[in-house]
């Protein structure tokens, strides 16, 4: 098991309901089911410092967890693909 940090930018147009949704089913198939979350820090809508697929704004999110390496792989990939997450950055610490 290895500690991660993991920093998200959605859209900031999403609804309270799907952001919450997006956001536990992101950070559920990274740690599977032996990992945990250690902190999450919602930072709320910012102005971005330039526009990212026509958005000026996104909601960040922040969290600290203890994941296995191989879910770390597999959610690299899912980050890519979804629309609704403008940026994001898994660093293991």
């Amino acid at each position: 098991m290895n500690s991660y940090y993991l920093t998200l930018v959605l859209r900031a147009d999403l609804d309270e309901k799907e952001r919450k949704s997006l956001l536990d089913s992101m950070v559920k198939k990274l740690l599977g089911e032996e990992g945990k979350v250690s902190k999450e820090d919602l930072w709320g809508n910012k102005d971005l410092a330039y526009p990212i697929k026509k958005q000026t704004k996104g909601f960040y999110a922040h969290y600290e967890l203890v994941a296995d390496p191989k879910n770390a792989k597999g959610l690299d990939k899912i980050l890519k693909v979804e629309e609704d997450i403008l940026r994001y950055l898994l660093i293991r610490r």
